[in-house]
């Protein structure tokens, strides 16, 4: 008695079809960077550190405070590294949100705009592949924004006053090779505190056929949360809000390096972000694509 062999079951997709080889980053990151609102982000970024160093030269300095207080304002022309501490100072509040607001909320919402966000499900590219290549892409691209605008303005600084230590608002000073590393970190940490803002606008990307209203919707959250942070009657419920931690980078620029505030923020500034991202995760796969 010969045994029967069973036959295969029928293949439900393609030859040669892979659902970890659709969407490529590399296509994606293409696509993006091809955007026109790419390269004029790009292009303000480069441009704030050249605008600072013309008001200055126009308004002066400024150095020696005011009254008995000195702050990185102050000391900006000290060095190229002061003057990239200063423009880290003058963006982190608002103008480094926007480029993230912008590459994340921007993502999905985009393409549904365009109706071609069901053509690339048609694909078909996996749901949880195109979210994943997207969240990875915008965040790169916000990364690289965060680290394109300190380094033109050390090049810049570095031309306009000259190469040497960060002269400290404090007092005292940090030697150039030292002041790089220090600068380095709140880098790091002004883009991880940036996460919550990358998280709901990927949220809101994902709930919304209308890039604006992602792209507005978390930079107006953004907002409140730091309306939030500056009413004092909230207590210590504010060390619950990610923006009370916002500007936690400056303990790097102090005499002795001080982790507590920027380990504290960026666990707050995570949580909320996976949070998030993972909400967009969730509602996108049992959303009803329409366009």
């Amino acid at each position: 008695m010969t045994a029967t062999a069973t036959p295969p079951a029928p293949s439900t997709s393609a030859p040669g079809y892979r659902p970890g080889r659709t969407l490529p980053l590399r296509v994606e990151a293409l696509r993006q960077w091809k955007r026109r609102r790419t390269l004029v982000m790009g292009g303000i970024l480069v441009a704030l550190p050249f605008v600072l160093i013309a008001a200055f030269a126009i308004g002066g300095s400024g150095d020696g405070g005011r009254g008995d207080r000195i702050t990185l304002m102050d000391t900006a022309t000290a060095s190229g590294a002061n003057f990239a501490a200063t423009c880290l100072f003058v963006s982190a509040g608002f103008l480094l949100v926007i480029p993230v607001a912008l590459f994340c909320g921007d993502t999905v919402a985009s393409e549904a705009s365009w109706s071609s966000l069901r053509y690339l499900l048609a694909a078909p590219v996996p749901r949880s592949r195109l979210l994943a290549s997207k969240l990875t892409v915008a965040l790169a691209y916000s990364a690289a924004a965060m680290l394109l605008l300190p380094l033109v303005a050390l090049a810049a600084g570095t031309v306009a006053y000259g190469w040497g230590p960060l002269r400290l608002p404090t007092g005292g000073s940090i030697p150039a090779g030292e002041a790089l590393l220090r600068i380095g970190i709140a880098v790091v940490f002004v883009f991880a505190s940036q996460l919550v803002t990358a998280g709901l606008a990927f949220w809101l990307s994902t709930r919304t056929d209308a890039p604006l209203g992602a792209v507005g919707g978390a930079v107006g959250l953004t907002i409140v949360g730091n309306v939030l942070d500056a009413v004092t009657a909230l207590g210590d419920w504010r060390d619950f809000l990610p923006a009370h931690w916002q500007f936690a980078w400056i303990d790097a620029l102090q005499p002795q390096l001080e982790w507590g505030g920027m380990v504290r923020g960026t666990a707050i500034s995570l949580t909320y972000a996976l949070v998030l991202f993972a909400l967009a995760f969730r509602g996108f796969a049992r959303k009803d694509i329409v366009s």
